[in-house]
């Protein structure tokens, strides 16, 4: 098993900064305002480990691919998350639903587990953990997904109010949009010089 720095570094930074303007960020601050913080977290974690191992397993079969395949798909989802991440209008609305009160830890537990797991299916930071997967290593993408989607949730969960009234999310976005433009720019140049 070989871990590779920066590729755990690019894998959270990415990750982290895709994940932040999501709706299961905006699920787990509403989770942790009425249940208990501890235990919400536990259950996001425990998805996000699922689909992280999911990711990473189609990213190694994409990565079985020759290699200019390899990094023209990887320029091609990097190009589609920064159109998703810098076409979008904001905030999620819809996430204000009422939620049920729930006590106890493997009630909370399921229900937050339950809300991530089938939030995120095919969602832009499950794509993106398979495409870097698929380049940069298997263990390395893991790593640095599943911690950047474990600090998500626990920021959501600790200072969630603050970001939501400091930073707009819009900047955010855009940020990580650029981000991956340049990945995908990134990608298409190696086509040519590697």
């Amino acid at each position: 098993m070989h871990l590779d720095p920066l590729a755990i570094l690019t894998a959270f930074g990415l990750i982290f900064l895709a994940e932040l303007p999501d709706k299961t960020m905006f699920a787990s601050l509403a989770m942790g305002t009425r249940m208990r913080p501890l235990y919400v977290w536990f259950g996001t974690s425990s998805a996000f480990i699922v689909h992280v191992a999911i990711a990473v397993g189609a990213g190694g079969l994409i990565g079985l691919l020759p290699d200019w395949t390899v990094k023209l798909v990887s320029a091609a989802l990097f190009a589609f998350g920064a159109f998703m991440l810098l076409r979008s209008g904001g905030g999620d609305d819809d996430e204000d639903a009422e939620i049920k009160t729930v006590t106890g830890f493997w009630p909370v537990y399921s229900t937050a587990f339950m809300a991530v797991f089938i939030s995120e299916w095919g969602d832009l930071t499950q794509i993106t953990t398979a495409n870097l997967a698929a380049s940069n290593g298997a263990w390395s993408t893991a790593i640095g997904a599943a911690a950047a989607l474990m600090s998500v949730s626990a920021l959501a969960l600790l200072a969630g109010r603050f970001i939501a009234k400091r930073v707009p999310l819009k900047t955010v976005q855009r940020i990580g949009g650029l981000c991956m433009l340049a990945l995908a720019i990134w990608s298409v140049v190696e086509i040519f010089t590697g």
